[in-house]
């Protein structure tokens, strides 16, 4: 299956992409485009302003909903470490 294939079926669904700077995007996947993802609806979330991992903020957000910071974001592809369904996140207890 191709990289577009699989990133359609995330279109309109929440994800949480994991970049190569200290930050995770979490929000609904609108678009993608050879160069950029484009998301909605976003928390951006800079770990390096927080005393949480990237882990458990991610959990966080599993557990009580994303907390929108922005209304869309495009975020360079080759920024991109990876792409995961929001609902595929396991929370430890």
């Amino acid at each position: 299956m191709s990289a577009e294939e699989e990133l359609g079926g995330m279109i309109g669904r929440q994800v949480v992409i994991d970049a190569r700077a200290p930050y995770v995007y979490l929000g609904t996947l609108d678009s993608f485009t050879e160069c950029f993802v484009t998301l909605r609806d976003v928390d951006v979330h800079d770990a390096t302003d927080s005393h949480c991992t990237k882990e458990m903020y991610i959990m966080g957000a599993r557990k009580l909903g994303v907390q929108r910071n922005r209304a869309s974001v495009k975020i360079l592809r080759s920024e991109i470490v990876s792409i995961s369904l929001l609902s595929d996140v396991v929370v430890f207890e």
